[in-house]
């Protein structure tokens, strides 16, 4: 059996069809799929015979709930979620999802992967490798699955916003990433804008290109983390293989072909990356190769994470390397710390368990 969450509509179509059923009726079965519901009884409208030979040869895999941390401080809500896998073969995993509040609504941050194998070292999700990529349908019931907990209590919950930052390299998963952005956006399903959506990569330059290309409306966010190569080699595998000076390339070029602005995050880390000098080189090397209006610099005070031996920056030092970086022409904001009160870090609450 597969689940029927991977697919999009125009495949839906051909299923449908293959059942000996209008085509009409693939677009009520995505419509009921986007309203996340857990069974083929739940879709009212769509006859009784179809839902019956749907159920003998798929699922709706929506995953099941092992943990929920909420914070009593800013709301933020950190499920661990897990896929079982057995009946398409797959590995059953855990993975993480984050609810954030902001003032323009509510925003989910999902995983793209089951671990990673980036290997950063500030990263709880790379501790054991990777264990497998998610499927398109495992994305979006993340979704699905978080909207659902929130309208048990708000039945007019709703997640408008996306960004695929949380366990995994979503670039090292392209092609499932591509079809859960195809999914999420079709106006008969969960009808997302693009703009609305935010994919972040570690840095795997080829593919910056080619998601330019393919989803010039996505956001981008480049998980920078260093000024320079020497510190982003200390910290990051990945800067092993890419330079800052081909990776700084490829965002000039991606905002030259979208004209959109390149947010780059970077995670202050106590006494590695964090000084005075170490800002005004960062805004020395990003405005070499990108003008300013295409340049923002997102500034996150680490989240310490047991074993690795590295501590996050206090307040004070993030707004004063955020000063540094305003006074030599480069946007910056101190991202707002949520979640502060539980296991915010990517990949902590799973190790958990």
């Amino acid at each position: 059996m597969d689940n029927l969450l991977n697919y999009e509509l125009i495949e839906l179509n051909d299923i449908v069809s293959g059942l000996g059923e209008k085509s009409f009726r693939a677009g009520q079965v995505f419509g009921w799929l986007a309203k996340g519901v857990a069974s083929f009884d739940e879709m009212r409208n769509v006859p009784a015979a179809l839902r019956q030979r749907l159920s003998e040869q798929y699922y709706i895999g929506l995953p099941a709930v092992v943990a929920v941390q909420r914070s009593a401080e800013d709301g933020t809500v950190k499920c661990l979620f897990e896929y079982a896998g057995p009946n398409d073969g797959a590995v059953a995993v855990r993975i993480e999802s984050v609810l954030m509040r902001y003032e323009y609504g509510n925003s989910i941050c999902i995983s793209s992967q089951a671990g990673c194998r980036m290997g950063c070292r500030f990263c709880a999700s790379t501790r054991n490798g990777l264990v497998r990529n998610l499927t398109a349908g495992e994305m979006l019931g993340q979704v699905l699955a978080m909207r659902n907990l929130l309208r048990e209590t708000d039945p007019a919950a709703d997640i408008r916003h996306i960004v695929v930052m949380g366990m995994g390299e979503p670039f090292d998963n392209y092609d499932e990433l591509s079809r859960f952005l195809r999914i999420v956006h079709d106006p008969k399903g969960y009808n997302l804008g693009m703009r609305n959506i935010t994919v972040s990569t570690c840095g795997i330059v080829p593919m910056i290109g080619r998601f330019a290309e393919d989803f010039p409306q996505v956001n981008v966010a480049i998980s920078l983390h260093a000024p320079n190569d020497a510190v982003r080699r200390e910290t990051m595998p990945i800067a092993r293989k890419y330079s800052m000076e081909e990776l700084l390339n490829a965002c000039a070029n991606y905002a030259e072909r979208t004209g959109r602005r390149v947010t780059f995050e970077y995670a202050l880390i106590r006494g590695v990356n964090d000084g005075a000098d170490q800002a005004a080189e960062l805004a020395t090397m990003l405005k070499k190769h990108i003008p300013a209006q295409f340049l923002h610099v997102n500034l996150i005070p680490l989240n310490s994470v047991d074993g690795t031996g590295l501590a996050g920056t206090d307040r004070a030092a993030a707004e004063s390397f955020c000063s540094v970086l305003e006074k030599r022409g480069v946007q910056a904001t101190v991202r707002r710390t949520l979640g502060s009160d539980i296991d915010a870090a990517c990949g902590q609450l799973r190790s958990r368990y």
